[in-house]
């Protein structure tokens, strides 16, 4: 299949004594959507984080197509992040700034662009994700928590990158705004060609997104497999994990 869009190599990761990643193992393909699941602390935030380059990994390899990022400083680093797009948990859009200037803000970043002209992309990237031109000037403290994450992911699409990370996409939303999101994100990965990579404890997130789901306990995959094996993968963290059961070996 070529160069791995993403190659995860014995990821390792500790703050003190505490071991949060130990050893992960991951590929994602180009036009891949790939989720990572597990419970709350078990590492999925951290791992994105070293992909990002906001944290630097103890040991191990981390290959974006097929250059190492691990170490990467200064411009370099800055060219690598060129290709990626991010939807924040929680959007984290910029109270201070209208729905326009959010959308563009990663395009004006050392660039010189005219207001006329972020205005027109605002408008075509709200409109990827179902949105009117009509809020463009509007703060998103006057939007409702689904069109907030709309707008944010219009601006992670904004800037067109090659790799997108969901950070927990459906949090904070009601099962039917959670579901649009859902298809917005299907959606906008098939017609953008782009790789995905999600981290989530929803479910049914990761089963309409991903291609292929990873299961991360303890700092390290301990299962990964096709979307459709999610309920039926045969491994008992995986089991107990998605059917929400107390007794089993996740403690």
């Amino acid at each position: 299949m070529g160069e791995p869009k993403i190659a995860m190599e014995g990821v390792a990761k500790a703050f003190g004594t505490m071991q949060v990643l130990d050893g992960v193992n991951l590929t994602i393909e180009p036009g891949e959507s790939v989720a990572i699941i597990g419970q709350s602390g078990s590492g999925k935030s951290v791992t994105l984080k070293c992909i990002l380059g906001l944290l630097e990994p103890d040991r191990g390899s981390i290959k974006v197509d097929g250059a190492e990022i691990v170490g990467l400083r200064g411009k370099s680093l800055d060219r690598m992040r060129a290709k990626f797009g991010m939807l924040f948990q929680g959007s984290a859009l910029f109270d201070s700034l209208p729905v326009w200037r959010n959308v563009t803000f990663g395009l004006t970043q050392g660039r010189q662009i005219g207001g006329n002209r972020l205005r027109a992309i605002a408008e075509e990237n709200l409109e990827r994700v179902g949105l009117d031109k009509r809020i463009l000037n509007l703060r998103p403290s006057e939007l409702s928590g689904g069109m907030q994450k709309r707008v944010a992911l219009a601006r992670a699409i904004a800037p067109r990158p090659e790799i997108i990370f969901f950070d927990e996409p459906t949090t904070g939303l009601d099962p039917i705004r959670a579901d649009v999101i859902n298809d917005l994100i299907v959606s906008l990965v098939e017609d953008l060609g782009v790789t995905a990579l999600t981290i989530t404890h929803d479910m049914a997130s990761a089963r309409k997104i991903a291609h292929r789901v990873a299961m991360l306990y303890q700092g390290k995959i301990v299962w990964k497999g096709p979307r459709d094996r999610l309920y039926d993968s045969g491994n008992p963290y995986v089991d107990q994990f998605v059917q929400g059961r107390a007794e089993g070996p996740i403690q």
